[in-house]
């Protein structure tokens, strides 16, 4: 039954890729878009121009978030090889994906008042719709990570094994050598 747990890490690393192979996708999407907005000045109206460059912010956003995931399930589930059942494993996975989520909510919302207030204002309960969805994972988040601190409390070892796993894998980024407790 341990082979199954080894091929976790296969699988972790090949969303990894494909997250970050998405991101790089988007990023050419989104550098098209601002190409066109600035580029094709005879060709379109200052309205489609902005436009054109608000969707390619929004291409851009979601390459970001995804970069963002990929780095996460890479440092958290491939370097780290955690098992999401302590509570600061929770929390701290739970975090970093919440953050990224949040800013990119907030930065869709913005886009979507930008175009909505000038193309269709009729629309912008729906960017507010969007705005209020970040403001509420926002929320749930901060409950979550401070409801989840009493729950660390009762375990300081899971703590202090996530603070000696952080450093040896920032070890291992830095390529340094060993180092002994104090860090040298």
């Amino acid at each position: 039954m341990k082979w199954v747990l080894k091929v976790f890490p296969i699988g972790h690393s090949l969303s990894c890729a494909l997250f970050v192979l998405a991101a790089f996708a988007l990023l050419a999407f989104a550098a098209q878009d601002f190409w066109i907005a600035l580029y094709a000045y005879g060709e379109r109206s200052r309205e489609d121009r902005v436009d054109a460059i608000l969707d390619g912010i929004s291409v851009l956003t979601i390459s970001l978030a995804s970069f963002e995931l990929g780095q996460t399930i890479y440092e958290e589930q491939v370097l780290r090889e955690t098992h999401i059942s302590a509570p600061t494993r929770v929390r701290r996975f739970l975090s970093r994906f919440l953050v990224v989520l949040v800013v990119a909510l907030s930065i869709e919302t913005l886009v979507a008042v930008f175009r909505f207030s000038r193309v269709d204002p009729s629309q912008l309960p729906y960017a507010a719709a969007v705005g209020l969805t970040a403001a509420a994972l926002l929320a749930a988040w901060g409950a979550f990570v401070q409801w989840n601190r009493s729950a660390e409390l009762l375990e300081p070892e899971a703590m202090e094994s996530a603070k000696q796993e952080d450093a040896e894998v920032d070890r291992r980024d830095d390529g340094s050598q060993e180092h002994d407790a104090t860090g040298r």
